[in-house]
């Protein structure tokens, strides 16, 4: 895997994979984001992500991910240089403390179950931008998917929680990881 820094103030690492390269979010990104997580399916899979989206979402989240002060790194998972989608999900990090993040993912439901999201995520802890000690997840318990990726990235299990989700309107039950760095 290649690390290269990307230019600018509190620059985010770009992380090379055999299929894609994890890069920060651009502007021209907001198109294909908006694309995927207009699917109610990716919508209800996470906390965050409204549906329907509202005018304006995901340019401001996009702006807000390519903030210098931001508390969260949102990393494009890009396989155009493998003649595959420019943007085929994302991967984030967010810091909760000085040694801990939260990892998040989804990506497109035209790329479920083809091992994207394990490698984005296998590659965004092998990189360990953050330096964190340890990482946290969660996966909604109806998507055992999800939890898949983060047990086979070498996550442990927690126990049990609840988290909001802005599409569902509801708390969901959830799973919590956690991955000890070394």
């Amino acid at each position: 895997m290649n690390n290269l820094i990307a230019p600018g103030m509190n620059a985010q690492a770009v992380i090379a994979t055999e299929r894609f390269v994890l890069r920060p979010l651009r502007v021209s990104d907001a198109g294909l984001i908006a694309h995927y997580t207009e699917d109610r399916r990716v919508a209800e899979g996470t906390r965050s992500i409204p549906h329907p989206l509202p005018p304006g979402a995901t340019d401001s989240y996009v702006k807000r991910a390519m903030a210098a002060e931001r508390d969260e790194d949102v990393w494009a998972i890009d396989g155009s240089a493998n003649k595959l989608a420019e943007l085929l999900g994302v991967v984030s990090l967010t810091r909760l403390e000085s040694d801990q993040s939260e990892l998040g993912f989804w990506v497109g439901a035209g790329f479920w179950n083809t091992g994207f999201a394990t490698e984005a995520v296998q590659a965004l802890v092998a990189a360990n931008p953050h330096g964190s000690r340890t990482l946290f997840a969660e996966a909604f318990q109806d998507n055992p998917g999800s939890a898949r990726v983060l047990t086979n990235c070498g996550f442990e299990y927690l126990g049990d929680a609840e988290s909001w989700s802005v599409a569902r309107n509801s708390r969901v039950s959830t799973w919590t990881y956690l991955r000890k760095m070394a």
